[in-house]
C-alpha cells in the first residue's frame, strides 16, 4: 500500500513535467517559425514575392523584416492577420492566381499605415496627415523602390 502511495504522488509531477515543457517547447517552436515568417528571406522565396524582396533589399527600410511593417505588431492582432494573410498567400500560389501586379488590400494597408506612423510619429506630427489617406499615396517607392528595367536585371537580382 506505501509503494502505491508514493507511485500516486509523484505522478502528477511527472505529469506537471512533461506539460511544462510541452508548453515550453510549443512556445520556442512558435517564436522561431513567428521570426523565420517575418524575414525577407521566407517572404522572397516564394516566385510571386521575388521582386517585392529584391526591391525591398534596396530599399530605405532594408534592415527591417518585411512584417515590421505589414503585420501588425501587438501580438495578439498580428498571430490571426499573419495566419490569414498567409492562408491566402499559399492559396493564391497553389492556384495560381497571383496578378502580376500585387496590390495590398484595405485591411493591409491599414496595418502598414499604423506601422509608418508608429515608426515615424516625429516627422508625421509637424506633416498634414489629412491630404491623403495613406503615407504610401505620396511615398508609394519608399518602402520598395521602383521595379528595375529588364535591360538592368540579371539573373542574380532574383
Amino acid at each position: 500500500m506505501h509503494a502505491l502511495r508514493s507511485n500516486s504522488t509523484g505522478r502528477p509531477w511527472r505529469i506537471m513535467l512533461v506539460a511544462v515543457l510541452a508548453g515550453v517547447a510549443v512556445t520556442v517552436g512558435a517564436a522561431l517559425a513567428m521570426t523565420a515568417t517575418d524575414q525577407a528571406m521566407f517572404c522572397g522565396s516564394c516566385h510571386s514575392m521575388a521582386e517585392a524582396a529584391l526591391t525591398h533589399k534596396r530599399s530605405p527600410h532594408a534592415k527591417l523584416a518585411c512584417n515590421e511593417c505589414h503585420a501588425p505588431h501587438n501580438l495578439l492582432v498580428k498571430l490571426p492577420f499573419k495566419a490569414k494573410e498567409g492562408t491566402r498567400d499559399i492559396y493564391s500560389t497553389t492556384l495560381g492566381t497571383i496578378p502580376d501586379l500585387i496590390h495590398p488590400g484595405g485591411e493591409t494597408k491599414d496595418v502598414v499605415q499604423a506601422n509608418c506612423r508608429r515608426c515615424h510619429v516625429a516627422t508625421t506630427m509637424t506633416v498634414s496627415m489629412e491630404t491623403k489617406k495613406y503615407c504610401t499615396d505620396c511615398h508609394r517607392h519608399v518602402p520598395h523602390t521602383p521595379k528595375l528595367p529588364i535591360a538592368r536585371r540579371s539573373a542574380a537580382d532574383v
